[in-house]
């Protein structure tokens, strides 16, 4: 269980790394007005989300394994709560980065800043369920 514990931190570690650095280059994206700048942000955005979905899928494996380990209780299910909320930010960045693609980014890059605080909420709250257990 210990191997399994290890690899889910490991792959959720990385997973959150892109969704944390994604919505920044979606604020950059925004700013933008270079054409050259402009495709290499979405380049590295493309890149970036692709290489996150695939981290995600094993964390997510490795969470659904430790499940059957017979961890229970109230914090439980608040986490995955949680996890699917941050499942659904990380649809939203891939929603976002389609808007890009296709020119019909409508949003400020203020707002892209705002955006980018979510998955950093969202891993607070999991991270002290899953170490407080306070229900």
């Amino acid at each position: 269980m210990l191997w399994i514990k290890a690899l889910h931190i490991v792959f959720i570690t990385s997973w959150f790394a892109g969704l944390f650095y994604l919505p920044r280059i979606f604020v950059n994206l925004a700013m933008e007005t270079d054409v050259n700048a402009h495709t290499r942000l979405l380049l590295m955005a493309r890149k970036l989300y692709r290489f996150t979905t695939m981290l995600a899928i094993p964390a997510l494996g490795f969470g659904f394994w430790l499940m059957s380990y017979g961890f229970g209780g109230g914090w439980l299910h608040a986490k995955l709560a949680l996890v699917i909320l941050v499942i659904g930010y990380h649809h939203a960045c891939g929603s976002l980065l389609k808007k890009f693609e296709n020119g019909l980014n409508r949003r400020s890059h203020q707002w892209y800043r705002w955006f980018n605080e979510v998955p950093v909420i969202l891993l607070l709250a999991i991270v002290i369920l899953v170490v407080v257990k306070p229900f």
